[in-house]
């Protein structure tokens, strides 16, 4: 699962991949990695698509990928199924899909692979063009352990779910809003009746 930030700026590693199993004792395990679901600030300067680079758009894709060879180099988690984008094409680095993007649904190549082979990589730039991307070499290879694991046991199919922050944000408020005009409700009829 992606788990885009509530900041909107370009070029950082301020996602996360969360990974959650039940191990053969029935316990659950969770990891959660430091990543990126937008692309770097070359490609949206850049972009690949006269539209505008890709943004994979919040919602959840069954079975819409596989382990397979990014850029036919190494393993990773590469799209077999239809997934939705927003394009941006202001480029200027704010992401404001719900203002300038315009939506797709198909095939596009959003895999979700690593950055640099060794280490941790802080600034995005070209590794990613819409991808989900770790940040850190050796977080994705715990995350290619545990893919490779997957496979083994239910088959070479994976869903992706991504949430934005904002959205959890959005509701987190409206919730908080509504309690407060209720109370106020209830308040305001407990004074009438006395």
């Amino acid at each position: 699962m992606g788990y885009r930030s509530r900041f909107v700026r370009s070029n950082r590693f301020d996602d996360e991949i969360h990974v959650f199993y039940t191990n053969d004792q029935g316990r659950w395990v969770y990891h959660i990695f430091k990543a990126t679901t937008d692309p770097g600030q070359y490609w949206l300067e850049n972009p690949m698509h006269p539209q505008g680079t890709a943004f994979l758009k919040k919602g959840q894709y069954i079975n819409s990928h596989s382990i397979g060879l990014h850029r036919g180099v190494y393993k990773a988690l590469v799209q077999r199924n239809e997934v939705s984008v927003i394009r941006d094409y202001e480029r200027k680095g704010w992401f404001k899909w719900f203002e300038s993007g315009t939506q797709q649904k198909g095939r596009f190549g959003i895999n979700i692979h690593r950055a640099r082979k060794q280490g941790t990589t802080k600034v995005i730039d070209d590794f990613s063009a819409g991808c989900l991307v770790f940040a850190n070499a050796e977080d994705f290879k715990r995350f290619m352990d545990i893919a490779k694991e997957h496979q083994k046991r239910y088959g070479n199919r994976f869903t992706v779910t991504l949430v934005d922050f904002r959205d959890e944000r959005r509701r987190r408020l409206s919730k908080i809003a509504w309690g407060s005009v209720l109370a106020a409700g209830g308040l305001f009829l407990l004074n009438r009746m006395n």
